[in-house]
């Protein structure tokens, strides 16, 4: 196991050094350029249309796709990820955790359009889809469709959902009753509660999400700000470090694998997970007029997720006077800032907090790899190949619980990686197509019109279930 852990620690650092950084920046620049300021241009349209309602009641509107994406983006990293980067990075790690988010919303805009472009129709009439299918459709090569579906399931139910449980547990090591029993005890009951809800089915995850999260992003965002306003003298203090450690570039060449360039974008990718095609899945399920809707909702779902979520955590845990180190890290950080404005109080709301959200993500997360499923079997899996996945998923709740820091987040990252290096190279060279359908929504828009999107009318000469 320890050889194991440096391996995957070594192909995280190589690849997030040598990598994705430049994948990720590049992509994001070239889609923020390509689409004119797309995701600051259109900020206030993406708002507009996630109010809107689906033509048929019992399909999956904008508003609760948002809510699945945004059930796995906003998770344990807003809380735990964020406070690492710091205490790894340095402040100046929040800075490029903002980068992350703003040109990366570009991409989300892009992979969620064409996801939405290229849905399929499912036998009740909805929809479904994802990268997979738009690989598929378009580039006509199942095989990378496959691998990229492997992938998110390695990730998305491995990966990422050990992180949440690994998280959540290791939340209560700052208590004085924590022992070395705590992590099967609280594995087993997340696994339980997790279970509950996966056999109920994906439409019980549409709503569960859709109660929780809103909620759940309120309250904790509402006491980051009662934080800060209690705290409001060290506000420019941490906003000066905030800049000037994130050009730093001695310290970020001088350590690159710790610095807050890496740190910020790994994290802020975790976090937002913009460009690693995965919330594509849930925008393809959205019944919408246009695809450039739900390619909107999904870029707005990337800014609640960085510029809100995680910017309340850095400023609610540095404005505190607590200051991160690499012992001080992880949730226990964020408890003890908490702990110094609300004494006994706030570690117990930390890990309240940790308990939803780690629960949302592993709803969010698990009705991703639904899709990706049926997408490797051709059709839709049986209920027995469904159940031996669930149970499956279960125990990787469980396992995730009892491993380490370092190598459950090196795994999260490396699997996270895999993903973009096959997403992102596709979304490059489908983006012509998105871009079409962007012009073709915003001149219906300056037509007064609300836009209804026709395949024809970019041109499109792939079939799609939809859009004909």
């Amino acid at each position: 196991m320890e050889l194991f852990s440096t391996i995957i620690g070594t192909l995280s650092n190589w690849m997030y050094s040598y990598i994705l950084i430049i994948m990720l920046l590049g992509v994001g620049l070239y889609f923020t350029f390509r689409g004119k300021l797309v995701q600051l241009r259109l900020l206030g349209e993406s708002i507009r249309v996630v109010s809107e309602k689906p033509k048929d009641s019992n399909s999956v509107s904008a508003f609760q796709a948002l809510m699945v994406s945004t059930a796995s983006r906003v998770g344990t990293g807003n809380i735990v990820g964020v406070a690492n980067a710091i205490a790894i990075g340095g402040y100046g790690a929040v800075f490029w955790m903002w980068i992350t988010a703003l040109v990366g919303g570009a991409s989300a805009f892009v992979e969620s359009t064409l996801a939405q472009i290229y849905k399929k129709k499912d036998p009740n009439g909805g929809s479904y889809g994802g990268p997979a299918y738009y690989i598929e459709a378009a580039l006509h090569s199942r095989a990378l469709g496959v691998i990229f579906a492997v992938l998110l399931i390695a990730t998305y139910a491995g990966g990422f959902n050990m992180a949440a449980s690994f998280n959540l547990i290791d939340s209560f090591t700052s208590y004085s009753f924590y022992n070395s029993s705590i992590p099967l005890i609280g594995g087993a009951l997340l696994a339980i509660l997790v279970g509950v809800c996966v056999f109920g089915g994906g439409k019980r995850i549409v709503k569960v999400t859709g109660v929780m999260v809103p909620i759940m992003g309120v309250i904790y965002i509402l006491l980051s700000l009662v934080v800060v306003v209690l705290n409001i003298g060290q506000v420019p203090m941490v906003l000066g470090k905030i800049f000037s450690e994130a050009f730093n570039f001695r310290a970020i060449f001088g350590g690159f694998a710790g610095s807050a360039l890496m740190q910020g974008i790994k994290r802020g990718l975790y976090s937002n997970e913009a460009g690693v095609g995965s919330a594509p899945n849930a925008a393809a399920a959205a019944d919408v007029s246009h695809p450039v809707k739900q390619g909107l909702v999904q870029m707005l779902s990337v800014f609640i997720d960085t510029i809100l979520i995680c910017t309340a955590t850095a400023l609610m845990a540095l404005c505190t006077g607590i200051v991160p180190s690499g012992d001080l890290k992880g949730a226990s950080f964020v408890q003890a800032s908490l702990s110094n404005v609300f004494g006994a109080i706030g570690p117990y709301f930390i890990t309240f907090a940790l308990l939803l959200f780690a629960f949302t993500t592993l709803l969010g997360n698990l009705y991703y790899c639904d899709g990706a499923l049926n997408y490797i079997a051709g059709h839709t899996v049986s209920k027995t190949g469904k159940t031996v996945f669930n149970v499956a998923a279960i125990l990787i709740v469980f396992i995730g619980a009892q491993l380490d820091f370092g190598l459950i987040w090196d795994t999260a990252d490396v699997l996270m990686g895999f993903m973009a290096i096959v997403n992102l190279p596709v979304i490059v060279i489908l983006g012509g197509t998105a871009m079409k359908a962007l012009k073709d929504y915003t001149d219906q828009r300056a037509q007064g019109k609300d836009p209804v999107f026709k395949a024809a009318s970019i041109g499109l000469r792939e079939k799609t279930d939809f859009w004909n």
